[in-house]
């Protein structure tokens, strides 16, 4: 579902929003608590948020490298012609890829990717050249992830 612009969030609504972006798995009890509503009305106030799409879904946030996959790189595309990365991907062909984001300027995406090597890696960018001209920045460290929407 896409978000509905017109939409509005009022304090209590970016209340809850900030306390499910903090921990999703709180109950509408304890989201009530933290935001001084009933759990009935935080679950309804809920319902909406994902009815009007500003909230897309839940999930657990995994580290990767915790989970088999250290190298984190960003490769960005110079696509030329019609076999640009954004019209052929699929999650099947390209496992490696966590997000892939259309660009102004020069580039026409950018992909955030991780893999178990450095080898692997490299293999991707090899596929990844089939479709335009890949650039990638590998990740040293990460200063900030996963910040809630203020």
């Amino acid at each position: 579902m896409t978000s509905d612009a017109s939409f509005a969030l009022d304090r209590t609504d970016r209340a809850i929003l900030d306390v499910l972006q903090r921990d999703g798995r709180l109950s509408f009890l304890a989201v009530g608590r933290l935001v001084n509503l009933s759990g009935p009305a935080v679950r309804e106030r809920v319902r909406r948020l994902e009815q009007a799409g500003v909230i897309r879904g839940y999930g657990a946030r995994v580290d990767h490298a915790a989970a088999g996959h250290p190298v984190l790189a960003f490769v960005r595309m110079a696509c030329i012609g019609p076999g640009c990365i954004r019209t052929s991907y699929t999650p099947a062909l390209f496992p490696e890829i966590l997000e892939l984001h259309r660009l102004s300027g020069g580039d026409c995406s950018i992909l955030k990717v991780v893999t178990p090597t450095v080898a692997r890696l490299e293999e991707l960018i090899d596929r990844l050249a089939a479709y335009g001209k890949p650039t990638t920045s590998l990740v040293l460290s990460t200063v900030a992830e996963h910040r809630p929407i203020p």
